[in-house]
C-alpha cells in the first residue's frame, strides 16, 4: 500500500528549465538575425542588429527565471532539483544579454555617425 503523495513524489523545477529554453531561445535569435542579413538580400545588417539587441530582453528573462529556479531549489532544500539546468541558463542569460547590449550600442553610434557624420 506504498502510493505516491504529494510530498514524496518529485516536484519539477519549470523556473530553471524555463531559464535554460529562454537562454537557448536568445541565443538563436542573435545568430538568426545575423544569418539572415549574410543570406537573404531583404535583411540588412541593421534590421539583424535591431533584431539582436530586441533578444536582450530574453536575456534578461533568462536571469530572472534562473534566479526564481535557484530560489525554488533553496526553499526545497534541494529536492526540486534543476541547479544546472538554473546555472546554464544564468549563463545563456548573461551571454545573451552581453551579446545584445553590444549590439545596442553599436546600433546607437551608427545611428549617431548617420546624424552627425
Amino acid at each position: 500500500m506504498v502510493s505516491l503523495t504529494r510530498s514524496s513524489s518529485r516536484a519539477r523545477n519549470d523556473a530553471a528549465r524555463g531559464s535554460l529554453l529562454v537562454g537557448l531561445l536568445a541565443l538563436t535569435i542573435q545568430a538568426a538575425a545575423f544569418v539572415a542579413a549574410r543570406q537573404l538580400d531583404q535583411v540588412t545588417l541593421v534590421q539583424a542588429t535591431v533584431a539582436a539587441a530586441a533578444s536582450t530582453l530574453l536575456g534578461f528573462a533568462a536571469i530572472v527565471l534562473a534566479r526564481r529556479g535557484r530560489r525554488n531549489i533553496e526553499r526545497s532544500i534541494g529536492r526540486v532539483g534543476g541547479t544546472s539546468a538554473a546555472r546554464v541558463g544564468r549563463l545563456l542569460g548573461f551571454l545573451a544579454l552581453c551579446i545584445g547590449l553590444t549590439a545596442a550600442l553599436a546600433l546607437g553610434f551608427y545611428e549617431l555617425l548617420n546624424v552627425f557624420g
